[in-house]
């Protein structure tokens, strides 16, 4: 029997305890020893075994349509060094390092006046890997909407959304404005909190049976006159999605490509994924792409609307989106009510930020996000598997100590 020299011992030992330290959270619960398998059907997919794997695959089990990159992808180069980012929780004082320990990140990337400083991946996630947006797709859809507006296939924001989508004719969607669904301000009577019977889940399951515009039509009561109140409601974006297809005469899918994934200088292949009864893209939340290619989004988007080779949306438009002043008051920051929290406002389909200056983000459930600072040219892309929606059923809290790592990161270089 070959003995072990002692100094080797350590170093496995060390090696060994070394790995354990740089472990992400409950890896072995996420499929570690299975290869972070991906589900087999969209039932599967929300469990916990099968999360890292599926929030990395959707487009290989469910149906989805593919949006190309640009012919010249805009490169986005690497910083020679990565700075020391810190920031304060649970009264310690922590790193990047800690936080990639601490939560349930797939990946997190930080773009600095478009140059990556910091790159990072749990889970064995890969650069190369379409990551699913869940919400962040709405800011998306949105985009499209303006773009269409642009090119004047919708005359009006004010037009109601029947002005483009006839099936919606004499409903409440149809009936309600443009500008209305994108402020989650239809009025309707809606509850969409993630739990087994809301009605997001009735939403759903009657589009994946009988199509999306049959499941709007079924949205029949309001709770407010529109315009007046927030009201979180992904029904809404499914809406909007309709309106491009319709104003458009195009697929949404096509539509974003050409106008808006090209020309901000995507480097991957994208994916939207598909309702199967009626093949409309699920504008709520079905956009998949790596995640330098949702950096180069939020670039766009702290560029005003300028993208590698030109203007992708007018400043003008991006401004309505994300600009608080742009809103009425009861959709700003610290005026807006939202499951209790005044904290963050609304904008058309966009999360706008508390701070000194205009600053905002794309959100999804289970932790995606991506943080843009025009101001500081500053981009923080987040994916993540957090246990529920919110991602806080872990105990960790991982929403606010986001923030909080998002507040040391934009320290780094400026004031919030």
């Amino acid at each position: 029997m070959t003995s072990v020299p002692p100094f080797t011992s350590f170093m496995v030992l060390a090696a060994l305890a070394a790995s354990a330290a740089l472990a992400a959270p409950d890896e072995e619960a996420l499929g570690r020893s299975a290869g972070y398998p991906a589900a087999r059907s969209f039932a599967q997919a929300y469990q916990e075994p099968y999360l890292v794997g599926s929030f990395s695959a959707m487009d290989s089990f469910l149906p989805s349509c593919a949006l190309a990159p640009a012919a010249e992808p805009l490169p986005l180069k690497k910083s020679a060094s990565e700075p020391a980012f810190r920031y304060r929780f649970d009264g310690r004082a922590l790193t990047l390092d800690d936080y990639m320990q601490r939560q349930r990140v797939t990946g997190l990337l930080v773009l600095k006046d478009g140059e990556i400083v910091a790159e990072r991946y749990n889970y064995q996630r890969t650069a190369d890997m379409r990551l699913l947006s869940n919400s962040m797709a709405k800011t998306i859809t949105a985009l499209a909407v303006m773009k269409a507006l642009e090119d004047s296939r919708i005359r009006s924001l004010d037009d109601p959304a029947e002005a483009y989508v006839p099936a919606l004719q004499d409903t409440l969607y149809g009936r309600t404005r443009i500008v209305n669904l994108l402020r989650m301000a239809s009025g309707a009577r809606y509850v969409e909190d993630y739990s087994a019977h809301d009605d997001r889940r009735a939403f759903n399951d009657t589009a994946r049976r009988l199509g999306v515009a049959e499941a709007a039509r079924r949205v029949t009561e309001r709770a407010d006159p529109e315009g007046q109140r927030f009201n979180y409601a992904g029904a809404q974006t499914e809406v909007l999605g309709l309106v491009v297809r319709g104003a458009t005469g195009r697929t949404l899918c096509d539509y974003v490509d050409e106008t808006i994934w090209k020309p901000i200088g995507a480097e991957a292949q994208a994916s939207w994924l598909l309702n199967p009864v009626d093949r409309v893209e699920l504008a709520q939340g079905g956009f998949n792409a790596t995640l330098r290619d949702y950096a180069r989004l939020g670039l766009m988007m702290a560029n005003d609307g300028q993208g590698p080779h030109g203007t992708v949306l007018s400043r003008e438009h991006l401004l309505q989106m994300t600009d608080p002043e742009r809103q009425p008051e009861a959709f700003r920051p610290g005026r807006m009510d939202y499951h209790g929290s005044t904290y963050a406002g609304y904008g058309f389909q966009t999360w706008i930020l508390p701070g000194t200056h205009r600053r905002f983000a794309l959100q999804g459930i289970h932790g995606q996000a991506i943080f843009v600072d025009p101001a500081l040219k500053l981009v923080v892309v987040h994916t993540a598997v957090g246990k529920d929606a919110s991602g806080d059923a872990s105990g960790t809290h991982l929403g606010a100590e986001r923030d909080a790592l998002l507040r040391g990161i934009v320290a780094r270089y400026g004031n919030w």
